[in-house]
């Protein structure tokens, strides 16, 4: 099979009756906890496989970096090329080799876990190594883990990016953020109808207006504190100008158009630890070599001027 039709069956996989891209849900949801009845917290147990490329992936190495939990979780790193095997080890360009098990390609993880697994091969992963079983991966759901579940060995203990007092807000925020903005783009990128198209294009600057509007009044989503929300959506803003606007046709804007987003994106870049997990080579080469249904050449734009970062 061809690496074109492999991407492309990976594409139609996820697209309705009205061409609008449905994502799949995570297939693996356990929770590590000292009440689990495996998944234990432990210094060292676990593995985080990522790719830098993916927003999803890097919202749990913000976290990881922004707890100090480097020395308590490990990190894999895949390829930034998705081919026709899904999401391979290497070590060019900050890639890595899979550091707890040497397998050639993420699958062989799923499969370790779950040896008749049919589903999607994605990132992030938050992998046992003590049951060689992976334990999550929905990346809600492993920031707020690292968030808290490994306190006792972070060196940033104090950091809480899920506040009890405001999860009510910040659950609210995500709510409409992860529809119009963060899965929004694909929506509009992978559309096969120009009805699905125009509904998520819209939907994404919407989305962006109201954020501008937040951000003109106060100095996060939810206020004055920094929180898992902000980390959620910067994922994708830090995506949009290099990848977004040109490869998923989001092109009303630049972010850069935003004097309150883009000043919020630059802070946010700026913050101990967060630029680290920023890899634009991994970022464009991914998207424009890896979806040839969208760009059958696979030829990577050398733009775009992203001064206003610095």
């Amino acid at each position: 099979m061809s690496q074109t039709n492999k991407v492309n069956n990976f594409f139609k996989d996820s697209i309705d009756v009205k061409g609008r891209f449905i994502r799949k849900d995570a297939a693996f949801r356990n929770q590590i906890s000292e009440t689990h009845e495996i998944y234990k917290p432990e210094t060292g147990r676990y593995h985080l496989y990522v790719g830098l490329f993916c927003p999803w992936a890097c919202r749990t190495l913000i976290v990881r970096a922004l707890k100090g939990l480097e020395d308590v979780i490990d990190v894999s790193i895949v390829d930034y090329f998705l081919g026709p095997n899904g999401c391979q080890f290497s070590e060019r360009e900050g890639s890595t080799v899979d550091r707890v098990n040497g397998f050639e390609y993420l699958r062989s993880v799923y499969f370790a876990t779950s040896p008749g697994y049919t589903g999607r091969y994605t990132v992030p992963v938050l992998f046992d190594k003590k049951t060689n079983t992976i334990v999550n991966n929905e990346s809600s759901e492993i920031i707020r883990m690292f968030n808290t579940v490994f306190n006792k060995w972070a060196k940033n203990p104090e950091g809480n990016f899920y506040p009890e007092e405001l999860r009510t807000k910040i659950d609210a925020v995500n709510e409409w953020v992860y529809p119009m903005i963060n899965n929004g783009v694909y929506r509009a990128g992978f559309s096969t109808t120009q009805e699905a198209y125009e509904e998520a294009y819209h939907d994404v600057f919407n989305g962006l207006d109201r954020v501008e509007d937040i951000l003109s009044k106060q100095k996060y989503l939810v206020g004055d504190t920094f929180t898992e929300a902000d980390i959620r959506l910067f994922t994708t803003l830090i995506r949009f100008d290099a990848v977004y606007f040109v490869h998923f046709k989001c092109n009303k804007k630049l972010l850069r158009d935003y004097p309150n987003v883009s000043k919020y994106t630059r802070e946010i870049y700026h913050m101990p630890g967060v630029k680290d997990t920023v890899n634009f080579h991994h970022i464009k080469h991914h998207y424009f070599e890896s979806h040839t249904q969208i760009n059958p050449y696979g030829i990577t734009p050398l733009g775009p001027n992203l001064d206003y970062l610095n």
